[in-house]
């Protein structure tokens, strides 16, 4: 078998039997995958000058794959993390290549040995609670698609679904009766339940009696019918948020994005006092040290911490009233 068959037919397998038969990636997985090794190949073609068809296992050497992770920075303008997970998903073929081609063991060491590359961790961002209501209320309520995207944004920022979660509910996954709630499946295929709020469930049970909404069709579908896409949803994002700009300046300062909405509903969980492990339970995450970064978002409970330590200029010791009679004449 030539080289360029068998790295060919490596791939497919990986893609095939390993992301989807064994592992049942999600499609979200499956279409990041693909992504990073289109944009390898789309790499090596301009290099090499070679079709990802003709390409050998010793074309894929570690130098080269270092050079298309810079490339990706310089060139493309990709975030380091982006770039992480290009890397991630090279490294996870070559895991699998690792116990089906033994021969070039030691170009898949190199490969996976090259590492991730550290980033600076900035705080998340999310909305307050006046910039949420100004973003809630500029929706045009007097046409479809302004009730729609208003049901859409209402239900994020109290339930902190992930964009591709919200695109993904059909009308049956909208409980409106007793304990009224949204059931969804996350990352991992976890299913998980989130209760709704009084006004959410007002606004969704308007939303799906006037859309005649049956248990199969999208909650939240396009103008032609159809499901909304993620880049849909992030246009009707921006479009409402340079709209509400005008009343709330301090937007304009903010990148807003779906997943600020997810932060939104993760602090504002937070500063009511709820626990870590249940805002995590709430989110979908695998584990409480995710829910750190709104800890350390969170400046108001920094401040009340503050609060509560004594300052250096100040002596220690336990406070002692006034006499009773000297505090009574002080008071006159």
């Amino acid at each position: 078998m030539k080289n360029s068959t068998q790295f060919q037919a490596l791939l497919q397998a990986f893609f095939t039997d390993r992301l989807m038969l064994q592992q049942q990636a999600s499609p979200e997985t499956i279409k990041s995958y693909r992504d990073a090794f289109c944009l390898l190949f789309s790499f090596i073609q301009q290099r090499l000058n070679k079709t990802p068809s003709a390409l050998d296992m010793e074309d894929l050497n570690d130098s080269l794959i270092v050079d298309f992770l810079c490339w990706l920075e310089t060139e493309r303008g990709n975030s380091t993390r982006t770039r992480n997970a290009r890397l991630a998903a090279i490294h996870s073929f070559f895991k699998y290549a690792s116990l089906h081609d033994p021969t070039h063991s030691g170009l898949i060491q190199r490969i996976l040995a090259i590492p991730g590359k550290r980033y600076d961790r900035t705080p998340v961002e999310y909305l307050t609670r006046s910039e949420t209501e100004a973003l809630l209320a500029t929706p045009d309520q007097s046409t479809w698609g302004g009730r729609r995207d208003r049901a859409l944004l209402l239900l994020a920022a109290q339930t902190g679904l992930r964009v591709s979660e919200l695109i993904g509910l059909d009308c049956q996954d909208i409980l409106l009766g007793s304990g009224a709630h949204v059931r969804c499946k996350g990352k991992g295929r976890k299913e998980r339940c989130t209760p709704l709020r009084k006004e959410a469930v007002k606004v969704l049970r308007l939303w799906i009696r006037e859309n005649n909404g049956q248990p199969s069709k999208p909650l939240f579908p396009s103008a032609r019918g159809h499901r909304l896409s993620r880049d849909g949803v992030e246009y009707l994002l921006r479009k409402h948020v340079a709209n509400t700009v005008q009343k709330c300046p301090s937007l304009r300062k903010k990148r807003v994005s779906p997943h600020i909405l997810r932060h939104t509903a993760a602090m504002d969980l937070l500063q009511h006092g709820v626990d870590r492990s249940v805002i995590a339970l709430w989110l979908g995450h695998e584990n409480l040290e995710t829910v750190d970064v709104y800890v350390h978002a969170n400046l108001q409970m920094k401040e009340q911490a503050l609060a509560k330590t004594t300052p250096l200029d100040v002596s220690p010791g336990r406070y002692v009233p006034d006499d009773e009679l000297l505090t009574f004449l002080k008071n006159l």
